[in-house]
């Protein structure tokens, strides 16, 4: 062999071994630029939001009374029922009969009058509100379980990660990151 071929082929198989220990270390030192996204689990809370709702209703009401002593009631009936007395009996039995006419008639008005009262009502419609209190589910964070080479580890994130997560320098690259082991890129699991 002549040395020009010697010199090739020394140099191609130093030219190999400095590309090979090159990509060797590059994997090594900086290892991959992304972990897999294996597994993605939203955390939610339940939200509570008091409101009032209010609503039209017709209530009766109680006239406001004029007369509480059913006076008026009264004296009709008794007009009514003297009256009524003094038609039967004749002498003594017909003032008698006027005197307890005029007293049931009287009692009698009165009643008439104090039954209609109770009846004398009108409508008006009120507004009556109420306290109801609506839930909802809000998101307030992720945990996700992710591969980075052989490893499997856990990290809680605050927003959904997508595919794959960026790693720099062997370390996942977590933008508000909440879990603890979001500093290393390490976590549970293996």
């Amino acid at each position: 062999m002549d040395k020009s071929m010697m010199l090739g082929i020394g140099l191609g198989a130093l030219g190999v071994t400095a590309g090979g220990a090159f990509a060797t270390y590059s994997l090594v030192e900086h290892g991959p630029k992304y972990a897999d996204v294996v597994a993605v689990q939203a955390l939610t809370e339940t939200v509570k939001t008091p409101r009032e709702e209010c609503r039209d209703v017709v209530v009766n009401r109680r006239a406001p009374v004029r007369d509480q002593h059913q006076v008026a009631g009264t004296v009709v009936g008794a007009l009514a029922g003297g009256l009524l007395g003094n038609q039967i009996g004749a002498g003594t039995g017909k003032k008698v009969a006027t005197i307890a006419g005029a007293a049931a008639g009287g009692y009698a008005g009165k009643k008439v009058q104090e039954n209609m009262q109770a009846n004398d009502t009108y409508s008006t419609t009120e507004t009556r509100c109420k306290t109801v209190t609506d839930t909802s589910q809000r998101v307030v964070g992720y945990d996700v379980e992710y591969r980075l080479g052989e490893h499997l580890g856990r990290v809680r994130m605050d927003h959904e990660p997508g595919p794959r997560i960026p790693v720099k320098d062997g370390q996942l690259v977590l933008t508000g990151a909440q879990g603890a082991d979001a500093r290393s890129g390490s976590g549970s699991g293996s």
